[in-house]
C-alpha cells in the first residue's frame, strides 16, 4: 500500500472511530507519524459536538 492509500485509510479509520463515539486517545498511530495527523483530521470532521 502506498503513502496516499495509507493516509486515506487513516482518515477513514479516524472518521469511523468518531462515529462510534471513541475517545480521540484511541488513535493507533504514534506521535510524529503523518498517519496520526490524518486519523485526527478524520476524527475531528466526524465527531459529535456537545450541545448546549
Amino acid at each position: 500500500m502506498g503513502p496516499r492509500e495509507q493516509l486515506v485509510r487513516a482518515t477513514n479509520e479516524g472518521a469511523e472511530a468518531a462515529r462510534q463515539g471513541a475517545h480521540v486517545t484511541v488513535c493507533p498511530y504514534a506521535a510524529g507519524d503523518l498517519r496520526r495527523t490524518a486519523w485526527i483530521r478524520g476524527y475531528a470532521k466526524n465527531r459529535q459536538l456537545p450541545t448546549a
